[in-house]
């Protein structure tokens, strides 16, 4: 599939760059001419990856969380890596109420990305991090022209 755009950035996993990196994807997705639903979706699930990547990934320390964001025709693709601790079971991560972090997090992380996006994939290896793939297919309406 031929990439139409693409970015890529490095951010500090500090709580900070949360709301920053949600708005840059949001800002990029906006050339898809996206719904408000659409990129309230997409804000939401970015926001839950990388908090995973803030809360979990690097736990008491701070690492940095790589973004890539790929558009091919009217599918948004964000990669969201960390190099942290990694994930032991994700099978057992992505159920809904699970979480390491204690009483202070519902563990709806997942099932939130999986609820307003239309693919996620998950790989993670104990000791060297996480990628988490968030795939959106925008939808074209009648009128809108695209370059």
């Amino acid at each position: 599939m031929k990439t139409d755009n693409k970015f890529s950035m490095t951010v500090l996993s500090r709580s900070t760059n949360e709301s920053f990196i949600r708005s840059v994807v949001a800002t990029f997705a906006a050339q898809l001419d996206p719904t408000v639903e659409e990129i309230s979706d997409i804000k939401t699930a970015v926001s839950e990856a990388v908090t995973n990547c803030i809360v979990h990934a690097y736990k008491d320390s701070i690492g940095k969380i790589y973004i890539t964001c790929e558009i091919s025709n009217n599918l948004l693709t964000v990669k969201i890596r960390d190099k942290g601790v990694g994930i032991e079971n994700i099978t057992k991560a992505m159920e809904p109420l699970y979480t390491t972090a204690g009483d202070e997090r519902a563990g709806l992380g997942f099932a939130v990305m999986q609820s307003f996006m239309d693919g996620i994939k998950v790989r993670s290896k104990l000791g060297s991090g996480t990628t988490v793939v968030l795939r959106k297919n925008i939808s074209v309406r009648y009128g809108t022209a695209r370059e």
